[in-house]
């Protein structure tokens, strides 16, 4: 019977939901005497917030953008009238559509001790010549370019920039790669649980820091590009489907990849690729 509820829980979890279900129950094939598996509990890490709907609930406000999340009504000692309300409503609504570019690092020198020395091989700085090629073919008028501070992550955006002039580059700590959370199934051979402590927070600081829908300020649509590392982007890509986190490892991208994700006003989240590289050659792919 056990056993059973287990695959009825990783059923709903996969079915979507959010991030309640992230962090809800995972069942561990841990046999008891009786023959049923034992069912492990995994708890929320403290940054994973208050709980959510339950499966197979989309979270509408899940940037906490909605209008009504915007409008601090306690501000005024009367509360305002319906018409009043509305129109204050309506003032904090989105109006454009965010569109989301988010680049894995090319090829790097793996085995180099030190961050400083992992730059990227003659096969990655191609990739990056590549990508660049990709992005540029697009006719798109692009906002602005964040990357992670990590070397790989910042020679790929040199290269990457030539191709968009004029699109301005800034550098963040949040998006450096790390381990955002013990994935499912787990990897024990992989990160101590301490290293999910530490660096999960920081991803999912990045995470509410840039995905979100537009500002309501924003008149037109934005073509934003992330470049960064494979941890981070999977993450992102769970979060902002709603999708459990855990399962972040399962998902795989290809040195030098394009995802793209689509974030419309009124918080609808659509994924248009993930890790494209469908524009290089097959001898210039490679995931280390």
């Amino acid at each position: 019977m056990a056993f059973r509820q287990a695959l009825q829980l990783a059923a709903c979890g996969l079915a979507g939901g959010s991030a309640a279900v992230f962090f809800s129950a995972v069942a561990v094939g841990k046999p008891r005497a009786g023959g049923d598996a034992e069912l492990r509990v995994v708890e929320p890490p403290a940054w994973a917030g208050a709980a959510r709907p339950g499966p197979g609930v989309w979270d509408s406000n899940w940037d906490r953008r909605e209008p009504p999340s915007l409008v601090n009504l306690r501000k005024r000692n009367l509360e305002p009238g319906e018409e009043e309300l509305a129109s204050r409503l309506d003032h904090y609504k989105a109006k454009a559509t965010r569109h989301i570019f988010l680049i894995r690092h090319s090829q790097y020198h793996v085995d180099a001790s030190l961050e400083k020395d992992r730059t990227l091989t003659p096969l990655g700085r191609e990739q990056a010549e590549l990508t660049g090629l990709r992005l540029a073919s697009l006719g798109l008028k692009f906002n602005k370019i964040v990357h992670s501070s990590m070397t790989r992550a910042i020679e790929t955006t040199d290269i990457i920039s030539k191709h968009l002039p004029g699109v301005c580059k800034v550098s963040t700590d949040l998006l450096r790669e790390g381990a955002p959370i013990e994935p499912d199934p787990p990897v024990s051979h992989w990160k101590p649980e301490a290293v999910y402590y530490e660096d999960g927070a920081r991803i999912e600081a990045a995470f509410r820091n840039y995905i979100h829908r537009a500002d309501a300020k924003q008149q037109e649509d934005s073509y934003e590009i992330f470049i960064c590392h494979a941890n981070v982007i999977r993450y992102i890509v769970c979060r902002a489907l709603q999708f459990p986190p855990e399962g972040w490892l399962r998902l795989s991208l290809n040195n030098g990849s394009i995802t793209h994700l689509v974030v419309r006003p009124d918080g609808r989240v659509a994924l248009r690729t993930l890790g494209d590289t469908g524009f290089m050659p097959p001898d210039k792919i490679s995931r280390s």
